[in-house]
């Protein structure tokens, strides 16, 4: 067997597939992703091994070079990875190399890239409120000539504002290295991919007031279709300063 520094992702696929413990091999991260591997990509590899099985590759848990990244878990681990957590997005786009389960690794995948309705609608509401507020005091301070302050808060407004979006569509947010690469390929329903990108793209940069209050109304619209009126209409008179003029 190679020395764990030495060893690379095809001879660890190899490895694993020859373990009658490992029931599921997925791949994450910028492989999973076509296109986007570049020349200091690593393979970022979930190892899912039988619950209660005996394998000696669990000593490679945690297993961390320039070519490789291994995530040794269990099946009932690898259910809940990201449910909820910060993994979610990477596991909803992932590849499958490996699903002994009859396409049951592929059963789960496919759970963790679709928010359930209720998740979905309180996902929206919450991020939907902290939106809301990072555009007011954006806007707000732009009025009062805070300009740093209100560039800050418009760039803080764009994690939230996407949040929204995908869950409105019940899906994960995508990490900023990967917002283009999912929008192009699955848009969002309503929405110009293009112009949207643009619209965050500016937002990011300057925090235009004008551009912001122009995407909050879409926001709105958007939001108040699905059942999220009560979120917008708490915030009662202050709506006026954020919607375009």
């Amino acid at each position: 067997m190679p020395t764990q520094q030495s060893l690379t992702y095809d001879a660890f696929v190899l490895l694993a597939t020859a373990d009658p413990a490992v029931v599921g091999l997925v791949l994450t991260g910028s492989r999973a992703h076509d296109g986007m591997a570049g020349e200091h990509s690593d393979h970022d590899l979930y190892v899912v091994l039988a619950d209660g099985a005996a394998t000696g590759l669990r000593h490679l848990t945690g297993h961390r070079t320039p070519r490789l990244d291994l995530v040794v878990v269990t099946l009932a681990e690898f259910r809940a990875a990201g449910m909820p957590g910060f993994e979610r997005y990477a596991l909803a786009r992932a590849r499958i190399v490996l699903d002994r389960l009859d396409g049951g690794i592929a059963d789960i995948l496919a759970a963790k890239a679709l928010l359930g309705a209720e998740e979905a609608f309180r996902t929206a509401d919450e991020r939907l409120d902290a939106y809301a507020n990072c555009l007011y005091r954006s806007v707000k301070n732009d009025r009062d000539g805070e300009a740093l302050a209100a560039r800050l808060d418009a760039t803080d407004s764009l994690g939230p504002l996407l949040e929204v979006l995908f869950a409105l569509d019940h899906r994960p947010r995508p990490y900023n290295r990967y917002l283009r690469w999912e929008l192009v390929r699955y848009p969002l329903p309503g929405w110009d991919t293009g112009a949207l990108l643009r619209a965050v793209d500016r937002i990011a940069a300057s925090g235009e007031v004008p551009v912001q209050r122009r995407l909050f109304a879409r926001v709105e619209a958007a939001a108040r279709r699905q059942g999220h009126g009560a979120v917008l209409d708490a915030w009662g008179e202050d709506l006026r300063l954020m919607r375009p003029l």
